[in-house]
């Protein structure tokens, strides 16, 4: 029987198959210098270019290899929750599948995870990237460090090492894989960061663009509400309402004190959207309370190694 592992590595990859065999080496060179028992678990996110052929081909070589297909490109959010559910490891590796991430930098994050972390992020300080996503980068981390509060260099980085409870508390979909820090960060885990070597990409194309940031602003702000509004959203909803309606009320009072009648009508329509804040609040609240508890569902359509 192989032994339990005490590493996991979640690997997303999307038409990397010709980078996974350097990744294989780098990753296997690493972890057996740490010296700890380790599982490998790449995840096929809807690939068109026989990636998952060679996923099992390295499944079926080496029994620390795992991999799962997805049914299509359902994203790297979903990807590596699917992978987060099949770890068994008490820490958790993750990595990008373009061999841009050094495998020999784990126990550097070991030692960062071991000084009392729950969550160490990588900082690629010195990026091997065009300047226009460079740039992009670096606009999209700074309004998200002042958004959330989280004080990263680099949310984008998805280089980083977890405690299996951090990743058990994650629930992810869309583009919130930027965003693991700020749920790790509201749950109360203690995040860290490390500055790391960055590759230039030699194999593949890349899919990022400004369309990505542009829509990570938009989850972000949704993660904000939901992480720290969802179970009570009449605290958000009812401020507006009292903001809105007193703002009604003196305006309506001082519309009829000095005859400024088009200004009484501005003041009725404060309250009256204030009311309905008001009352949203109180409705979102109740829908809140009678939701089951949310569940990640995946879709995988095919496992190897894990039979093992």
């Amino acid at each position: 029987m192989p032994e339990t592992p005490e590493i996991s590595v979640v690997i997303p990859a999307h038409n990397e198959s010709e980078n996974l065999d350097t990744l294989r080496e780098n990753l296997l060179a690493a972890l057996e210098g740490i010296g700890k028992p380790f599982e490998i678990i790449l995840v096929d996110d809807g690939s068109a270019d026989g990636t998952f052929e060679k996923i099992a081909e390295f499944a079926s070589e080496d029994d620390r290899f795992k991999g799962l297909r997805m049914r299509k490109n359902v994203g790297k959010a979903n990807a590596l929750a699917a992978g987060f559910e099949a770890a068994l490891g008490e820490i958790v590796f993750t990595l990008d599948a373009d061999n841009q991430d050094d495998p020999s930098e784990m126990p550097r994050f070991l030692e960062k995870l071991e000084a009392g972390y729950d969550l160490v992020s990588g900082w690629k300080k010195i990026r091997k990237d065009p300047s226009q996503r460079v740039f992009a980068s670096r606009v999209f981390n700074g309004i998200i460090r002042a958004i959330s509060g989280v004080h990263l260099h680099d949310f984008n980085c998805g280089y980083k090492v977890y405690r299996s409870e951090v990743i058990k508390s994650l629930n992810l979909y869309g583009e919130w894989h930027r965003f693991i820090p700020v749920l790790a960060s509201e749950e109360g885990f203690r995040v860290g960061e490390i500055p790391v070597v960055h590759h230039p990409r030699v194999r593949g194309k890349s899919r990022y663009g400004w369309e990505r940031y542009f829509r990570g602003f938009a989850d972000c702000l949704t993660l904000l509400f939901l992480s720290r509004y969802a179970e009570r959203p009449a605290h958000l909803f009812t401020g507006f309402g009292v903001i809105l309606g007193v703002f009604g009320a003196i305006m309506g009072l001082y519309a009829v004190t000095q005859s400024a009648y088009p200004l009484l009508f501005l003041g009725v329509l404060s309250v009256i959207l204030g009311a309905n804040f008001f009352f949203t609040g109180l409705l979102a609240e109740l829908f809140v309370a009678r939701q089951p508890p949310k569940r990640f569902r995946t879709a995988i359509c095919e496992r190897v190694g894990f039979e093992r």
